[in-house]
């Protein structure tokens, strides 16, 4: 989703032979990173609504053909960046991991996992995720490898834990989607009413009956 597109010449070279706003000898890789570092910085404050090239170029100190060569479109740009966000909050990333740990029982890895999901510190990352999300549910087939990886990822990471508890898959599956969609909905509440005990206490409950109900499936076989 990042290369650049067909038949790009390459970025705009200065009077003095090195790439517009990069050191000299500094690789390709290198000037795309710094560049994206500061977009992410960008929609983090900013968001995504008003976004174009040339307002994205004025305030990252490129302009549009260097955006454009090193992202390949707008849609590129906006998926690249909310990847590079999330790295900017470690305990995001690590939510697949607690998932995916079988040394944990699976009560605690659901509860670990709505745990950094409702950190304060993982709001800004939340309100650009729903932003970017809304925009690519109008615009479907320009975002359709976003969409795919969020309807599935997550749930495809409960449902694995659920089914080692003993769930037929297909069961497994439509828990994982079930708890994921809770979860998203949770999200939407903490950013619109921002009364975090209220909504834990709600995820509390909603775990709870789901690991309920896991349970009776897998003892049911």
């Amino acid at each position: 989703m990042t290369s650049s597109p067909s038949g790009s010449a390459g970025p705009p070279a200065t009077a003095g032979g090195t790439t517009a706003g990069a050191a000299p000898g500094a690789g390709t890789s290198d000037r795309r990173a710094r560049l994206l570092d500061r977009v992410v910085d960008y929609v983090l404050e900013r968001g995504i609504a008003d976004l174009t090239l040339r307002r994205l170029a004025d305030a990252v100190g490129s302009n549009n053909r260097m955006l454009l060569y090193y992202f390949g479109s707008r849609e590129e740009i906006i998926v690249a960046a909310i990847t590079a966000a999330e790295a900017r909050f470690p305990g995001m990333q690590q939510i697949l991991v607690r998932l995916d740990d079988p040394a944990l029982p699976l009560g605690d890895r659901l509860d670990a996992a709505w745990a950094t999901i409702a950190d304060p510190a993982n709001l800004p990352f939340h309100r650009l995720f729903f932003q970017v999300f809304g925009l690519a549910g109008f615009e479907q087939q320009r975002y359709a490898a976003f969409l795919g990886t969020i309807g599935t990822e997550w749930a495809d990471h409960v449902a694995a834990a659920i089914e080692a508890s003993g769930v037929p898959g297909d069961e497994a599956l439509a828990f994982g989607h079930e708890l994921v969609a809770l979860w998203r909905g949770l999200q939407a509440t903490l950013i619109g009413i921002g009364d975090t005990g209220l909504v834990n206490e709600a995820a509390a409950r909603g775990t709870a009956a789901l690991l309920a109900r896991v349970e009776h499936a897998a003892t049911a076989r």
